[in-house]
């Protein structure tokens, strides 16, 4: 979660060099200069402006988080249907042409005309900060959607509200430093094409997102290319197919960076997937399969799962694929895999309500009595290493 939210703050500071938030930046600084008052600034009212305006910006995007976390159990029903997972990614899909500068996103002027309105004292901070979406919405609109559709689908408010919080504060917090040290707007980057080659860059994102989507329903062999091409033509694209120039002297190598760094992934992908061997062999939840285990003396591993699930691809992908916990399962554990992409089962339903699972990925781990050991639970993404630990405490743990 952390790298998550470092990674949506160092978005949100991204956002500030699009073509419609970065001429923002002299006409913010202007105004909380105003803000100070005439004569020598008074830094305190600047830091309190500043304060305002970021608040602002937060309250108006947490709101769409936590709007849109909360319609989650909806989201994730929805989810579960090729249709709906082929229209969200054509969306994106369609934002992301916006952004290669293929056709443009523009809003009704009575919308820009309200945002540009002047308020004064802090609250006139304050509403500058709520408006900011508004005016940049052609530039961060269509990264703001991949995030609420992602939040949606996960369908927790508390992470909506952190996810765009952490969104807002990337976005507001150069314009609340640059408010309060106004001097050293000379010391800015011109405006230049290296603008639109960030608006590009985040076009990819939202291919990217798109791909995240669609992928539940791919084939196997689609699951994994699909997502090395866009990776692979992202890197292409960025470093050396755009002609993009700026009177910055690094722009050139920024450019490559971001290529060879793009075909470093798509290969490191590649490599993984090849060298990939065989995954943990499943069976479905049955009584006799459970009454076996017990028989046996083999303690349960229950995988709750889902494909619209992105942790639960990750385990499938990643720790169930490890050679050692492939090993492990197959020797000494029983391994029952309960799929609940597609809601409405009544069976299905009663084990949730039998083993209290209320979200997915939920791994449940049973003893050999075919008791739970409850403090063994794992409801998120643990890694390889970690879920080898869980496995050896669960052979100290049964009886």
């Amino acid at each position: 979660m952390l790298w998550t939210l470092l990674g949506i703050f160092a978005g949100g500071l991204a956002l500030n060099l699009t073509p419609c938030v970065y001429p923002m930046i002299p006409i913010t600084v202007s105004f909380f200069g105003g803000r100070a008052g005439q004569g020598k600034p008074n830094q305190m009212k600047l830091v309190i402006h500043g304060f305002c305006y970021l608040m602002g910006l937060v309250l108006t995007n947490s709101i769409l988080g936590v709007v849109a976390a909360l319609t989650g159990g909806l989201m994730g029903a929805i989810l579960q249907s090729p249709i709906v997972l082929t229209i969200i990614a054509a969306v994106l899909v369609l934002f992301a042409a916006s952004l290669f500068g293929l056709w443009e996103l523009r809003l009704p002027g009575s919308l820009n005309q309200m945002a540009g309105k002047s308020y004064t004292g802090y609250f006139g901070s304050l509403f500058m900060g709520l408006t900011l979406g508004i005016v940049a919405a052609p530039c961060i609109g269509p990264f703001v959607l991949g995030l609420l559709t992602w939040v949606a689908s996960v369908g927790d408010p508390w992470l909506g509200f952190l996810v765009f919080s952490t969104l807002s504060l990337g976005l507001g917090f150069p314009l609340f430093l640059l408010a309060i040290f106004s001097g050293q707007l000379q010391h800015l980057p011109r405006a230049g094409g290296w603008m639109i080659w960030v608006r590009k860059l985040m076009g990819w994102v939202l291919m990217g997102m798109a791909i995240y989507f669609i992928r539940p329903i791919l084939p196997e062999f689609l699951k994994n290319m699909l997502p090395v091409g866009v990776v692979l033509a992202a890197g292409l694209h960025l470093g050396w197919i755009d002609k993009s120039e700026a009177n910055l002297k690094l722009f050139p190598w920024i450019k490559a960076i971001a290529g060879i760094t793009c075909l470093a992934v798509a290969s490191m992908w590649i490599t993984t997937w090849a060298i990939r061997g065989p995954g943990v062999k499943w069976h479905n939840y049955t009584e006799q399969i459970l009454q076996q285990a017990v028989t046996q003396k083999k303690p349960v591993i229950i995988d709750f799962y889902a494909d619209w699930c992105a942790p639960c691809r990750e385990f499938d992908d990643i720790v169930f694929h490890h050679p050692d916990v492939v090993r492990q399962a197959g020797e000494k554990f029983t391994m029952i895999k309960v799929d609940v992409t597609k809601g409405g089962n009544p069976f299905h339903e009663q084990l949730l309500k039998q083993y209290r699972v209320k979200g997915v990925p939920t791994i449940v781990f049973l003893d050999t009595q075919g008791e739970e050991l409850s403090d063994l639970r794992m409801v998120d993404f643990a890694p390889p290493n970690k879920f080898l630990i869980y496995m050896s405490n669960i052979s100290k743990n049964t009886p």
